[in-house]
């Protein structure tokens, strides 16, 4: 199936100030230079926010990764769980369409959704409340048929059952999700044939729609203010790092003695603990090396010309990153291909991903672009 971008888009995106926290958040548990890896947890905080997945939202998350826009397009146009197009005011509905549901009677709900809300899927009602699509596999067979809305499932559904969610949902109200059909979970038809002695002390609901009942936000759009954040690891925005734990029967050192062992000022048990150091081994690493004294590179105050090259061109470099060099002063291939060293730790050291410019080799990219350009 061909996805592409809607043609109405709004004119920007911005995250409210709590999903924003959340979504820092979820970056920073990634290594430094690797936070390209929370583009999927970004891309759906973004569409639980609008309800789908505009083009503004998906250039901001590249933004906020660093990452080309094209990067982070071909992860909303790859996933199906991402709506590229305008859902429904209230609520999306996902018809399961799949086996299990189909010979239970899917194309029923199917039909209801076409005569509630649309006739073709993926188009909003006349009002714009809703919209609907059917989907594969939900996985939740043993009550078939069922759907999809919002976060929660409804399962065992009638086409009654479903015109009255409908109206339900259209009138305000947030239907309970579940079993529709009196059933607790998925045990058998006809009552459970055992563990029934766990029946008293259960809750009224089973646990998901317990907590769908208890939170009350089944159908709310996520905005950030629903507690927890789930984001443990963060304290205002810093990383907590647990204390390493004292290795078990460790002994405390031995005090140096005083004397030298010879004119060398070294000590006995120094000269001692030396003479019995073990091989470097994956149990016992070299020392972490010094690190690399910075240089500053040559740098500009504007491109040649009036005009600089699109460092965006190099593997790493997005529209942000580009714009942070450019601030740093560099325009060109040829000033990035000379760098050295010490110019590499002077300028990583001003990046936001550390590590990015050794692990893709700017430098050969840049040397290679600057030669085609020529």
């Amino acid at each position: 199936m061909l996805r592409r971008l809607h043609p109405d888009q709004p004119d920007s995106f911005a995250f409210t100030a709590d999903n924003q926290k959340w979504a820092e958040a979820q970056m920073k548990k990634f290594p430094e230079g690797r936070q390209a890896s929370a583009i999927i947890p970004l891309l759906w905080r973004a569409q639980e926010q609008e309800g789908w997945l505009t083009r503004p939202a998906i250039e901001h998350v590249a933004g906020m990764l660093d990452l080309a826009y094209i990067r982070a397009l071909e992860v909303a146009s790859f996933y199906f769980m991402f709506q590229l197009q305008p859902v429904g005011s209230v609520a999306h509905i996902q018809i399961c369409g799949t086996l299990s549901c189909m010979i239970c009677g899917a194309e029923d709900l199917i039909g209801v959704c076409k005569d509630k809300i649309a006739s073709k899927p993926h188009t909003l009602s006349a009002d714009g409340k809703f919209s609907w699509e059917e989907v594969e596999c939900l996985g939740s067979c043993a009550n078939a048929p069922m759907a999809q809305i919002g976060k929660d499932y409804y399962e065992d559904l009638t086409t009654a059952r479903l015109i009255e969610i409908i109206d339900e949902l259209a009138a305000g109200k947030v239907p309970v999700p579940g079993p529709q059909n009196g059933r607790y979970g998925a045990e058998p038809l006809a009552g459970l044939t055992s563990l029934k002695d766990h029946e008293a002390g259960r809750t009224q609901y089973n646990a998901s729609v317990q907590a769908a009942v208890d939170i009350g936000d089944t159908v709310k759009r996520i905005d950030g203010t629903e507690v927890p954040l789930l984001t443990p690891w963060i304290d205002d925005g810093a990383v907590k790092t647990a204390p390493k734990p004292a290795a078990k029967n460790a002994k405390e050192p031995k005090p140096a003695a005083k004397k030298p062992a010879g004119d060398t000022g070294v000590t006995k048990q120094q000269a001692k603990a030396t003479s019995k150091a073990k091989p470097v081994s994956k149990s016992n690493p070299a020392p972490a090396e010094a690190p690399v004294a910075e240089s500053a590179p040559e740098t500009l105050s504007a491109p040649r010309g009036g005009k600089g090259d699109d460092l965006k061109k190099i593997s790493g470099v997005g529209p942000k990153l580009e714009g942070v060099l450019h601030d740093l002063g560099f325009w060109h291939f040829d000033q990035i291909a000379k760098w050295t060293e010490a110019e590499v730790a002077w300028v990583d050291s001003r990046l936001k991903f550390k590590g990015r410019i050794t692990r893709d080799n700017w430098m050969a990219q840049a040397a290679e672009l600057a030669k085609k350009a020529e």
